[in-house]
Formats: structure tokens, C-alpha cells, sequence
């Protein structure tokens, strides 16, 4: 015969399971919000994502500050774009951390630059020439075709981490990556009155949107990389355009468009503000209004409907 104290516990065990914490989500920290956005895209419920920077900060220049420091100490996995980007920060992030699964060379270390063709590599290293970045340009993520080349590093780093929903993980890398091809051929199809177009660069931040797009930079007004346009190189950079006129002037939304602006007035160049990450401006609230915004606004200002 059941005894009372039997019967308690087979009344109350449905009960306790019913408290019990649902399987934790894989802890994602981003380095910057379009990596945050992937992860995010990429994950779903499964991934618990923040981001260290927002597309109003310069992502060379951020503090490693303790609540940054206590995410880091967190994560699962690290999510950056590399190419020297973070390198005035991360190194101390990762030190202070105490994370041993999220270090260099960890798989819960990723780094998208490592996944795409870079471009602007130096054929030698020297710092006077401004913030020069010894394995190429890092600013990858204006390139649509390298999003498509990182998701698919990322879904299969998920997947090696998480192994126990790696098959989640490929479903959702295969919808992302089938509306992701689609995008991109609209995407190319509007972009086509851009191609060709003379354009001016606040700083060396577009290489790989150019690239995609076939623009041409025909000056840039930091003199150096990372170095504040000086008055005699903006006057350089008006003399350049009187024997090559450009249709516009790129900016970041994180930058101060001052410089831009004095040109406009100055050459009657406009100035365009580029999202240039997820977050940047208000139409671009993930990864597919990234590239819709910033179509958008060139077309807006050099390209014809």
C-alpha cells in the first residue's frame, strides 16, 4: 500500500518540472550591431545576442568599461569583425574578461573578417601614414556579398558550439541565406544608374560598398586615415574636383558631418549620411534596411529613378 509520503511526491514531481529553467540560451556578444543583427538573425531563440558598440560610436574607439567587461565574462561566444578594428580595445576586453572560451584562436572567438576577401592591404606598414590596418580594410559589412560569406562562417560556428541544436541552426542559416539571395538581386537591379558614379569619402570607410557598386573615390577628405581633415587639404580636395567632379561626399552616421557639409557648400558636392551599420539611421532597423536605406540615399542623391 502507498504509504502518504509516497503519494506527495508523485502528486507534486508534474509540478516541479514545471519550475524547472528552460534550457539557457547561447550567450552572443557582438562587437558591432551588424554582427549582433546576424547572430540574431541566425540564432532566433536560441541566442541571447547584445552588442558592445552602437552605430552612433566609432567602433576604433571604445572603452572596455565593467559592464562590457562583465558581458564579455559571460559570452559564449565573441562575434567581431577583426581586420585590426577593435584592436584599441578588444585585447583588453579579452584580458580582463577572464573568459577562457572566448579568447583568440577559441571557437568561441569569431572573427568575419577572417571569412571575406579584404581589400586596401598594405604593402607596407607604417604608421605615419594614419590608422592603417596591416591585414586590409575592415569596414566589410557594406558589402552585401560579404554578409552572405560571414553568415555562413556563423551558422556554422553556432551550429559547433551548440552542437545540440545544430540542426535548428542550418534551418535558419538556409531561410536567412534564401532571402539574403533575393535581397541581393533587387538590390542590384536598383543600384544600376549608381555604377560609374564620382564620389568624395569622409574617411576609408566604403572600399567594399564602392567595390560592389563600381563607384569611383575620387578623393577622401581625412588626409590619413583616422586624421582629422586639415584646411589645406580640404582645399586640396576642391582643386581636385574642378579636373574631377564627384557627384557626392559619403559620411558615416557615427561621424561629425562637419567636413562633408563645408564641402557641399564649398563644390556644391552634397553630403550623404551612410547608415553604414544596422541602427545607423531609422530606416535601417536590421540587416536588409541597412542596404535598403543606403540604396536609398544614394540614389536620393547621385543616381537616377
Amino acid at each position: 500500500m502507498m504509504n502518504t509520503k509516497t503519494l506527495w511526491v508523485l502528486l507534486l514531481a508534474p509540478l516541479a518540472l514545471l519550475n524547472l529553467p528552460a534550457q539557457a540560451a547561447l550567450r552572443v556578444l557582438a562587437c558591432e550591431p551588424e554582427w549582433g543583427a546576424l547572430a540574431q538573425e541566425l540564432g532566433g531563440s536560441l541566442v541571447e545576442v547584445s552588442v558592445a558598440t552602437s552605430a552612433l560610436q566609432d567602433p576604433h574607439q571604445i572603452q572596455a568599461k565593467p559592464s562590457l567587461i562583465a558581458r564579455a565574462r559571460n559570452a559564449d561566444l565573441l562575434v567581431c569583425t577583426g581586420a585590426e578594428l577593435e584592436v584599441g580595445w578588444l585585447p583588453i576586453l579579452l584580458q580582463q574578461s577572464g573568459n577562457a572560451r572566448v579568447q583568440a584562436g577559441q571557437s568561441g572567438n569569431f572573427a568575419a573578417a577572417d571569412f571575406v576577401r579584404k581589400l586596401d592591404v598594405p604593402t607596407q606598414l607604417d604608421r605615419a601614414q594614419g590608422d592603417v590596418h596591416a591585414a586590409g580594410n575592415p569596414h566589410i559589412q557594406t558589402d552585401p556579398r560579404n554578409i552572405a560569406q560571414v553568415a555562413n562562417a556563423l551558422g556554422a560556428r553556432l551550429a559547433q558550439i551548440d552542437a545540440a541544436h545544430a540542426a535548428q541552426y542550418a534551418q535558419r542559416l538556409a531561410d536567412f541565406s534564401q532571402r539574403w539571395q533575393q535581397a541581393m538581386v533587387r538590390w542590384n537591379a536598383q543600384a544600376a544608374p549608381l555604377r560609374g558614379t564620382a564620389v568624395v569619402s569622409q574617411h576609408k570607410a566604403f572600399v567594399y560598398l564602392y567595390d560592389w557598386l563600381a563607384l569611383k573615390e575620387v578623393a577622401v577628405l581625412e588626409p590619413k586615415p583616422g586624421v582629422e581633415p586639415t584646411a589645406s587639404h580640404l582645399q586640396s580636395v576642391l582643386t581636385t574636383l574642378k579636373n574631377t567632379p564627384a557627384r557626392m561626399t559619403l559620411y558615416a552616421a557615427y561621424q561629425d558631418p562637419k567636413p562633408a557639409e563645408w564641402l557641399g557648400k564649398n563644390a556644391g558636392v552634397p553630403a550623404v549620411k551612410i547608415t553604414f551599420t544596422v541602427g545607423g539611421t531609422d530606416g535601417a532597423k536590421d540587416l536588409f534596411g541597412l542596404f535598403d536605406d543606403t540604396l536609398a540615399r544614394l540614389l536620393a542623391a547621385g543616381g537616377k529613378r
